[in-house]
C-alpha cells in the first residue's frame, strides 16, 4: 500500500512539473524481511546504502529498465518487531524504495520486500503543511461555488511558484521578462539578484522581482561569474512557464 504526498498541478501549472525532477523525496516505509536477522546486521547493512547507488527500476515500472546511479540520502531506522523494519529514508527523486527494499534482502541474504510505504515529503512539500484529500477538495469547489468563499481552496491550492522553493534562483529585471517568456536566453544586464552557490550546468529558476516565477533555464556560468560579468549569456532558457504578454514588451528600451 502506497499513500502520503502527490503533488498535482493545475492548468498551467503542468508547465512546472519539470521542477519536481530536481528535489529530493522522503519516505516511511514497512519492510518485511523473509528470514529472522540481527538488528546490529540489519542496520550495518542499511548504512551501506546511504551515498550513491546503481539501482534497475523493477519489472511494474513506468521508465525503460536500464541501470542508473540514484542517491541515498539517509536511511533512519524508526522501529523493529520480529521480521518488520519501519525506516525513514530520504532519497533523490527516481529512486525505487522497493527495489531498495528488495536489493536489501539481497544483500542480508535473507530476502526483503516493500510491505508499506508513505511518501512524507515531495520537493518543498511536505506533511507537516498538512495534506489536502479528495474529499477535502471536494468540499473546498463546493463551498467556493455555493457561497463564493475562496479560503478552503486557498489552502488546498498552492501557488505553482511554491514548486520551485527548493531550487536556486535568478531575478531579472522587468524589462527583460518578457523576453525571455518569448525564449530568449538571460543576458548579465537582465540580472538583479541571484541565490549564491549556482554552479555552471546547473538548473536554476528565473524570477520576477515581484516573487513571479518566468521559466526554467540552464546555468551558464557559476553564480560568482554571474556576479563578475557584466555581458555575454548566464542562462540558457530551457521552460517558459509565464505567459507572454504578462510583463509589457520593452526589448528595446533595455540592452538587457
Amino acid at each position: 500500500m502506497v499513500s502520503g504526498i502527490l503533488p498535482i498541478t493545475l492548468e498551467d501549472a503542468t508547465k512546472a512539473t519539470r521542477a519536481f525532477l530536481f528535489s529530493g523525496k522522503e519516505y516511511i516505509c514497512l519492510m518485511q524481511l523473509h528470514d529472522d536477522i540481527k538488528e546490529d546486521k540489519l542496520r550495518k547493512v542499511l548504512k551501506e546504502f546511504i551515498g550513491e547507488i546503481y539501482q534497475r527500476p523493477p519489472l511494474r515500472a513506468s521508465v525503460k529498465r536500464v541501470l542508473r546511479k540514484r542517491t541515498i540520502y539517509d536511511i533512519d531506522i524508526m522501529e523493529i518487531e520480529d521480521r518488520l523494519a519501519l525506516f525513514k529514508v530520504t532519497c533523490e527523486s527516481g529512486t525505487y524504495i522497493r527495489k531498495l527494499c528488495s536489493d536489501i534482502g539481497d544483500v542480508l541474504g535473507c530476502g526483503a520486500h516493500m510491505r508499506e510505504l508513505r511518501r512524507t515529503r515531495a520537493g518543498p512539500f511536505t506533511e507537516s503543511e498538512g495534506i489536502t484529500t479528495l474529499y477535502d477538495l471536494l468540499d473546498a469547489t463546493t463551498t467556493h461555488k455555493e457561497k463564493g468563499d475562496e479560503d478552503k481552496l486557498r489552502k488546498a491550492i498552492f501557488p505553482v511558484e511554491k514548486a520551485f522553493d527548493h531550487m536556486p534562483k535568478i531575478y531579472v529585471k522587468d524589462s527583460t521578462v518578457d523576453s525571455i517568456c518569448h525564449g530568449a536566453s538571460l543576458a548579465a544586464p537582465g540580472i538583479v539578484k541571484l541565490t549564491s552557490g549556482i554552479e555552471k550546468g546547473q538548473t536554476v529558476a528565473l524570477f520576477t522581482l515581484k516573487e513571479e516565477v518566468i521559466a526554467i533555464a540552464e546555468a551558464l556560468e557559476s553564480s560568482e561569474g554571474m556576479v563578475e560579468k557584466d555581458s555575454g549569456l548566464m542562462a540558457k532558457t530551457d521552460r517558459v512557464i509565464m505567459l507572454a504578454g504578462t510583463y509589457p514588451k520593452m526589448w528595446g528600451k533595455d540592452n538587457s
